[in-house]
């Protein structure tokens, strides 16, 4: 058996794929791009299914592959660390059983083992990744496409021990071994060789490196994927910072939201981001600190403490030089909760350390007004958010007045805290003041909010269990906005229903259920709830401000709609409509108009998501217009429904009016309505001219046929006849009606282009169609198509 992991895949994609299996041989493309890519919603939605098809098959090697990309996606894009610890310690056990011993991609798990651990506390586990990395290094050839991973490994291992030399020369001992015996060395690899090279202060070799790397990716055709490229730009930008070229390194920093899509940039793009601010070219404020703060939340709740740790500093660094006294308590605080899961301290406790005294030395504002006034002085001044913590952290701090008044400072401190991204500080706050305060609802309302922003499951728990015996529907409503934060919608409708058998007049209730049963796909669901919302809603004339989220509002109405269209309940979509001023061109019966061009955003079968042009046939239905291949669920002519909100922003009234005459509202895809039944093949060969090719689409649609043309100008073929640039081409999708058959639409290709100076291929028509092969393989060969 071989030891290339990719030819393993490709023997083992063909074999699924003869034996009827082809969901599972999709998914083990699939998978690696999901993971690789950051699609992690795509990625959770396969997994499950392609894991339980391996064991079901019985297939161990596959469920080795499968666990081993989902694990380098959870560790690498979603910098988890100690909350996976225990399913890499299993995958690595089961890995190295007899029946998957001889994966090829068994070695590889050993990659996710010692990831994990760095996650977790790298310089603490140092010992146990080199051991387990270096056992495996020299037990396979170094032409093996894993001895290129694992030695990235066993150098960050080295980096960890801050043996950033030696850590060098293992790489350039490996790089020299894996070329001798044939193997490529990887860009991740000279990406890690890139950061050895940063810690050693050598950042013209780093520019250099990333040039020459790059270069000859391209002098071999090849393409530089996303990952490759992000990152290639983030090492690149912090070269150039830590040259003093900042300038340069702004043209090519990554935007900071390609880090809040990727977990794995933030501590780099991060320290970036400080050496710029040093130098004056960044500026370092509130809306900075509460970016990292977040970030430092999110590494808090995934169990990556060393990761945690070392975000924290750079954060902590970033508020002292802001003067933001209470954040840099925070984050110290943080920083000493966080030591306690460290196994090796030395150096970083120091700095937790210098990091309070620093916090602590900042002046302490001086109230402008008494405590008990301070929150209406707040509101009244625009306080921004940082000077506001401090002030309220004085100001709680020195109240000596009514619980109430206590707690009023408190929630709002939480508030702020909560903005400026310490969730998990605000909601531990409010804890402490529960007690103090135990029947304050606006209380429990705001601690509840802070738990699901800290993703702190156990502090949903303890609240709602705290919440049962005397405030059940407040209990169960804890328990299903922590669900909607999960998106487990089956139990939200669970959690509502069980709120509404209690107290049947709920609003906020209502929309959450019809939201979950949206997500589930139950739209009859989803359209009772909004028909009982409106029958439950206060008139708006009798609803005060503190109940305005008890009377309809526009969205529940187009909620409405939306699920009346999926349930083909037109008289239900008609009289909504109508009350939101909708005029429609018929009295009744179903709704299908011509209203504008959409675009309706869709996901295709490997979760990248495609924007389609559509015709808009009522308030929340489309008719797909171009010819789709199977890559897309959806196809010409399909009526679909879609979500009422608009997922872009339509131009500025100042902005270019060819920017605004272009613009077409985007939506997302709900659900399929009513499918038109074409079935999509390609043609592909010479562009026949303008008058032609229109003359042959309006033949095909007038016979019921469709046709959209997917090659630009940019597609040229090759002139049989002669030498040179070829011929301008035309690669299409035919769309055949569910009236017609195969064969027909062989024939009428033919008539169509009889008189043509160059013949079109259809290839898998003419195969669907039992016709001639010959003619079409022929065509392909001449015309180099």
């Amino acid at each position: 058996m071989t030891t290339d992991i990719w030819a393993w895949v490709r023997d083992t994609d063909q074999q699924l794929r003869e034996a009827g299996h082809q969901r599972l041989a999709d998914a083990m493309y699939e998978l690696p791009e999901h993971a690789t890519e950051g699609r992690n919603e795509q990625l959770d939605a396969v997994y499950p299914e392609a894991l339980a098809a391996a064991r079901a098959l019985d297939l161990p090697w596959v469920e080795v592959y499968l666990r081993h990309w989902r694990m380098q996606n959870l560790l690498n894009e979603r910098q988890q660390g100690e909350s996976v610890l225990p399913e890499a310690v299993d995958l690595l056990e089961f890995a190295h059983r007899e029946e998957t011993a001889g994966c090829p991609q068994s070695v590889c798990v050993v990659q996710d083992f010692a990831i994990c651990h760095a996650r977790v506390d790298g310089p603490g586990y140092v010992a146990e990744r080199l051991a387990v990395v270096g056992e495996t290094l020299e037990r396979i050839e170094p032409g093996r496409a894993c001895f290129d991973c694992l030695s990235r490994e066993y150098s960050d291992a080295l980096e960890d021990d801050g043996r950033a030399a030696d850590a060098l020369a293992h790489l350039d001992t490996s790089a020299a071994r894996m070329r001798a015996a044939g193997q490529q060395v990887s860009l991740r690899f000279h990406r890690a060789r890139a950061g050895t090279l940063h810690l050693l202060g050598r950042h013209e070799e780093v520019l250099a490196l990333l040039d020459a790397t790059e270069q000859a990716v391209r002098a071999r055709r090849e393409e530089i994927d996303e990952s490759d490229r992000r990152w290639g730009a983030l090492l690149r930008a912090r070269a150039l910072a830590s040259l003093g070229r900042t300038a340069e390194a702004l043209a090519v920093l990554p935007e900071r939201a390609e880090a809040e899509r990727h977990a794995g940039l933030r501590e780099t793009w991060t320290r970036t981001v400080e050496l710029l601010v040093a130098a004056g070219a960044w500026e370092n404020d509130a809306e900075l600190g509460a970016v990292l703060a977040r970030w430092v939340g999110y590494l808090d709740g995934t169990g990556s403490h060393r990761p945690c740790v070392d975000l924290l500093l750079a954060a902590g660094r970033l508020a002292l030089a802001r003067g933001a006294r209470t954040v840099a308590l925070t984050l110290a605080a943080t920083g000493e909760r966080k030591l306690t899961r460290l196994r090796r301290t030395e150096g970083v406790a120091e700095e937790v350390a210098a990091l309070r005294a620093g916090a602590e030395a900042l002046p302490v504002p001086e109230l402008p007004v008494p405590p008990g006034e301070l929150a209406a002085h707040l509101a009244e001044a625009r306080v921004p958010f940082e000077t506001g913590a401090d002030l309220l952290s004085v100001a709680l701090d020195r109240y000596r007045g009514e619980p109430a008044g206590a707690t009023e400072l408190a929630v709002l401190l939480a508030d702020v805290l909560g903005g400026l991204g310490h969730a998990r500080a605000a909601a531990d706050l409010l804890w402490r003041r529960l007690e103090a305060d135990p029947g304050s609802e606006e209380l429990v309302g705001t601690l509840g909010q802070a738990l699901i922003e800290a993703g702190d499951a156990d502090g949903v728990r303890r609240l709602a269990d705290r919440l049962a015996a005397t405030a059940p529907a407040d209990a169960h409503w804890m328990r299903a906005r922590w669900a909607a934060a999960e998106s487990r919608w089956a139990e939200v409708l669970e959690q509502c229903g069980a709120i509404l058998a209690l107290e049947a007049s709920r609003i906020n209730t209502r929309r959450l259920a019809a939201a979950a049963a949206t997500e589930l796909g139950d739209h009859a669901t989803a359209q009772r709830l909004y028909q009982e919302l409106l029958e439950h809603a206060l008139p708006a004339e009798e609803a005060g401000a503190e109940q305005a989220h008890r009377t309809v509002q526009e969205p529940d109405l187009w909620h409405l709609i939306t699920a009346a269209s999926a349930n083909r309940d037109w008289a239900v979509v008609r009289s909504t409509g109508a009350r939101i001023g909708i005029e429609f061109d018929e009295p009744e019966g179903p709704v299908d108009e011509e209203w504008q061009l959409v675009t309706v955003r869709a996901t295709r079968t490997n979760g990248a998501t495609v924007d389609l042009p559509a015709v808009r046939t009522g308030p929340a239905t489309a008719r797909i217009l171009p010819v789709l291949g199977e890559d897309v669920t959806l196809n010409h002519g399909d009526v679909v429904v879609f979500a009422p909100a608009l997922l872009e922003r339509p131009p500025a009234e100042d902005a270019p009016e060819s920017e605004r005459a272009g613009w077409r509202p985007v939506f997302a895809l709900l659900t399929l309505l009513d499918p038109a039944g074409f079935t999509t093949y390609w043609i592909d060969g010479a562009w026949p001219g303008d008058e032609a090719w229109a003359a042959f689409r309006d033949g095909l649609r007038s016979a019921g046929y469709a046709v959209w043309a997917y090659s630009g100008e940019q597609y040229r073929i090759t002139d049989p006849a002669e030498d040179g640039d070829g011929l301008p081409g035309i690669y299409a999708a035919l769309g055949v009606p569910p009236t017609a058959g195969a064969g027909s639409a062989d024939a009428l290709l033919h008539r169509l282009t009889a008189g043509w100076a160059h013949p079109l291929a259809w290839l898998d028509l003419a195969e669907a169609a039992g016709a001639d092969l010959g003619r079409h393989t022929g065509i392909v060969e001449r015309y180099g198509l």
